[in-house]
C-alpha cells in the first residue's frame, strides 16, 4: 500500500491517513512503433497467468488478473517473477477519486516500482517544497524536460533573493548542470557531508508529480492552489497508443504510466546526460503485455468480419450463378 515518505507532511487539508486506490528523432521512432524494441523482462509469466484465468483478490474478493488495482497486490503471480525497478526520482501520482480503478494505468508504477512511487487520491495532496518538485501536465507556461533543472535553479535563486535581500549567488549554466548531474553515480564517494552537498547541487529536483484521471476530470486537479506554484512540464513530442484513446483529445495525451516511462527516459538523457540504455523499460512490463493482447484481439475480430463478408459475398456470387 503506497504512504506517505517519513519526512514529508500532508497539506493541513489531507486527511490525517493516505487513500490509496488498491528530440524529432525520438518523435519518428515512436510515432512508428512506440513499443517496439524495448527491454522487457519476460512475459511468459503473464502469458501462464493469462492461462489459469483471473483469481479472487483475498483482501477485497475482486475478480482480478495479474493484479488487483483496489489492493495494490500482485495476483497468479509472484514478486520474484516480475521487474522490480529503481528509479532515480521518487513519483507521486495525484488520482482524481472518480478514475476507474480498472482503466487506470498508475498502478502498474506502484507495482514495478515501489519504494519510488506513492499514490494519493484527490482531495489529498502532499505539502511540496515548491523547487524540488515539478508537476508533469501541458498546458501554458510548461516547460520542457530539457529546460526543467536550470527552470528550478532559477526558481531557487529567485526565492533565495526575496527572502534575504541579497543577490544571489551566480546561477549555473546548462552546461554546468549537465556535467554535475552526470557525476550522480558517484554521489558515494567522499565523506557524507560531500556527498549531500553535491547531491543537493545535481539534483534540485526530488520528486515528480502526475494527475491521474480521465482528460476531462483533470481540471479539478490541476487547478488546485496547493499546485499553482509548482514548475510545470510538458512531454510535447511524445505519442499515446493506449488502448483507451479518450474521443475529442490529441494523441499527444498520455496515459499515466506512459507519462512516467517517457519523463525518466528524457530525464536521464537530458539531465543526467547519459545514453539510454533501457533503464526503465519495464516500466512498461504490464502496459506494453496489454497492449499486444488488446491489439491481437483487435485484428482477430477484424480477420472475423472480413472473412464474414468475403462468405457472404462469394454467397451472392453463388445464387447469381444458380439463377442463370
Amino acid at each position: 500500500m503506497s504512504s506517505l515518505d517519513q519526512h514529508q507532511h500532508l497539506h493541513p487539508s489531507c486527511p490525517d491517513k493516505t487513500t490509496v486506490s488498491s528530440g524529432s528523432s525520438d518523435t519518428h521512432e515512436l510515432a512508428k512503433e512506440p513499443l517496439q524494441g524495448l527491454k522487457l523482462a519476460s512475459h511468459a509469466v503473464l502469458e501462464k497467468a493469462k492461462e489459469r484465468g483471473r483469481l479472487l483478490c483475498s483482501k477485497c474478493g475482486g475478480s482480478r488478473m495479474f493484479f488487483c488495482y483496489t489492493c495494490c497486490s500482485l495476483l497468479g503471480v509472484s514478486h520474484q517473477e516480475i521487474p522490480v525497478i529503481k528509479l532515480p526520482l521518487k513519483i507521486d501520482i495525484i488520482k482524481h477519486p472518480n478514475e476507474t480503478d480498472g482503466k487506470s494505468t498508475a498502478i502498474h508504477a506502484k507495482i514495478l516500482a515501489p519504494s519510488d512511487v506513492n499514490i494519493y487520491t484527490y482531495p489529498c495532496i502532499p505539502d511540496y517544497e515548491k523547487n524540488k518538485v515539478v508537476l508533469v501536465f501541458p498546458g501554458p507556461g510548461a516547460v520542457s524536460v530539457l529546460d526543467m533543472i536550470q527552470c528550478l535553479h532559477d526558481m531557487t535563486d529567485s526565492r533565495s533573493y526575496r527572502s534575504s535581500g541579497e543577490p544571489c549567488l551566480k546561477r549555473l549554466k546548462s552546461e554546468e548542470i549537465t556535467g554535475a548531474t552526470h557525476t550522480a553515480d558517484s554521489l558515494g564517494s567522499g565523506t557524507p557531508d560531500e556527498a549531500k552537498g553535491l547531491e543537493s547541487r545535481v539534483y534540485p529536483l526530488q520528486r515528480v508529480v502526475f494527475i491521474d484521471s480521465t482528460w476531462n476530470q483533470t481540471n479539478k486537479i490541476s487547478t488546485d492552489e496547493r499546485l499553482q506554484d509548482i514548475l510545470r512540464v510538458e512531454l510535447k513530442t511524445r505519442k499515446t497508443c493506449f488502448w483507451r484513446s479518450q474521443r475529442g483529445k490529441p494523441d499527444t495525451y498520455l496515459a499515466t504510466i506512459e507519462a512516467i516511462y517517457y519523463f525518466l527516459k528524457d530525464f536521464h538523457k537530458h539531465c543526467l546526460a547519459q545514453e539510454y540504455n533501457g533503464e526503465y523499460d519495464n516500466l512498461l512490463f504490464f502496459y506494453s503485455y496489454l497492449h499486444s493482447v488488446v491489439n491481437k484481439s483487435k485484428q482477430e475480430k477484424k480477420d472475423l468480419l472480413e472473412n464474414e463478408k468475403e462468405a457472404e459475398a462469394a454467397k451472392k456470387d453463388l445464387g447469381s450463378v444458380a439463377e442463370r
